[in-house]
């Protein structure tokens, strides 16, 4: 079997059960512990139908090499990733975070919540996987039931002062996924009035596609804050690891307001200090870094690109346009819960509407990430690079280019046979038009 299709850069994705199905995950579960150093290896998974006994026979090849499993069982993403780092140890996740009911996935960390990425780690399992090169052995290792939820609940709460936190009323849209379970337990210790939508656990996701990033997935939540009259709206993606916020007046916010809003008040209590954003985080993203004394550090999309760069410069916080937000104080990890909560306390201590919190990083104008299937991506990006001769680009994360009024830049996708768009400009009007040019050019094909 071909496994090229299901290693993606920082995880694996798979249809099911064409590409990933029992049998691979076995395989799976025999490399991973052959790679890992550990002698025990920690197994979480999502509400996805396939997920548990996907899960399972995951743990049934750990255990034929003679390692141990600990099954954490149906959790957040961001819960197996506070495992790996609170217990030391290596801990996979299986979930496909937003991808259609149809696919599942494993993301991979080693002990400490260390990422295992393309470039760290996943292209040697996947050469133990294809040469079966795997660990045997006669005795079986042992499966144990471990219940982290209630620790990371805890632990989540103690990223902030919880006797800061007004009473909002909050708006969440779990979309079916694993924020309906994590979201009511961490509120119950809050006091803030919790209005739910679509928190039934359910694989088949039949409410909406669990993608936060696309407005039409977020309209349902925009509509219900602007109703109940609520002071914030959180949209979280499948796995709950992404959160996406709605001010008071029902608008969307662009990820890259709140990762300037974090960094700004981190570093009045870190001055000093290294925060990392990506090259299509909003111009505002850096300029708020380094008006604050920060150092802003750019690298590529990707967890396990950013979890590294994080122990590299020692930055104590990283913010993504995709709605991933990383923490020091949380093994470097992602985490949208503890995203959530730190912007509930600084609108606590700011005593201010959400919408006039962010007016301070609202510089430019920018557009909703835009996706284009293109047949040849390489010829469609020749074309930008000789339409836009003029430009200062840079081959980092894709190709952007940068104009004196507006910068773009293009990137394949990792997870699908498309390029993405991210524009940003002076004003609306340059916005509109340039993002009108630029996709012309790259659909020609």
């Amino acid at each position: 079997m071909n496994f090229d299709d299901i290693f993606k850069a920082y995880d694996i994705r798979g249809r099911i059960p064409e590409e990933l199905n029992d049998e691979v995950a076995t395989k799976l579960g025999k490399a991973y512990a052959t790679y890992v150093k550990a002698d025990t290896v920690m197994i979480g998974h999502d509400m996805r139908v396939t997920s548990p006994q996907l899960a399972n026979a995951f743990a049934a090849g750990v255990q034929s090499t003679g390692k141990n499993v600990s099954f954490l069982g149906l959790i957040p993403t961001d819960v197996s990733y506070f495992a790996a780092g609170k217990f030391e140890l290596p801990c996979v996740m299986f979930t496909a975070s937003h991808n259609p009911a149809n696919w599942n996935g494993l993301k991979f960390t080693d002990a400490g919540a260390v990422p295992i990425g393309k470039e760290s780690g996943l292209q040697e399992i996947k050469r133990i996987l294809e040469e079966e090169s795997w660990t045997t052995s006669d005795q079986p290792g042992t499966r144990e039931e471990m219940d982290v939820v209630d620790q990371y609940v805890e632990h989540a709460l103690s990223m902030i002062h919880i006797d800061k936190i007004k009473p909002f009323k909050v708006a969440v849209d779990a979309g079916n996924g694993m924020a309906g379970l994590i979201v009511p337990k961490v509120f119950q210790h809050l006091p803030c009035e919790l209005v739910p939508l679509y928190f039934d656990l359910d694989g088949t996701m039949p409410n909406h596609e669990p993608n936060p990033i696309k407005p039409e997935n977020v309209a349902e939540l925009v509509e219900l804050v602007k109703h109940e009259g609520c002071d914030i709206g959180l949209a979280f993606d499948g796995d709950a690891d992404r959160v996406f916020f709605i001010d008071e007046r029902g608008s969307r916010v662009p990820s890259s307001l709140i990762t300037a809003m974090v960094a700004k008040n981190l570093l009045a209590k870190k001055p000093g200090s290294t925060i990392i954003y990506n090259a299509v985080s909003s111009h505002s993203v850096p300029e708020t870094i380094e008006e604050n004394g920060g150092k802003a550090v750019m690298e590529r999309v990707g967890h396990s690109y950013i979890k590294k760069t994080m122990k590299e410069t020692g930055a104590i916080f990283a913010g993504e346009h995709s709605g991933h937000y990383y923490f020091l104080e949380n093994y470097r990890a992602d985490s949208g819960l503890i995203a959530a909560l730190f912007v509930l306390e600084m609108l606590s201590d700011m005593d201010v509407e959400f919408s006039a919190a962010l007016s301070d990083f609202e510089k430019y104008f920018a557009i909703e990430e835009t996706n284009s299937e293109v047949a040849d991506k390489d010829a469609a990006i020749a074309r930008l690079k000789k339409a836009y001769s003029t430009a200062e680009i840079l081959e980092f994360d894709g190709t952007t280019f940068t104009f004196s009024d507006y910068w773009f830049n293009v990137r394949p996708s990792n997870t699908e046979p498309v390029l993405r768009l991210n524009l940003e400009a002076d004003t609306p009007q340059l916005r509109d038009a340039k993002a009108a040019e630029v996709l012309n050019i790259i659909r020609q094909g």
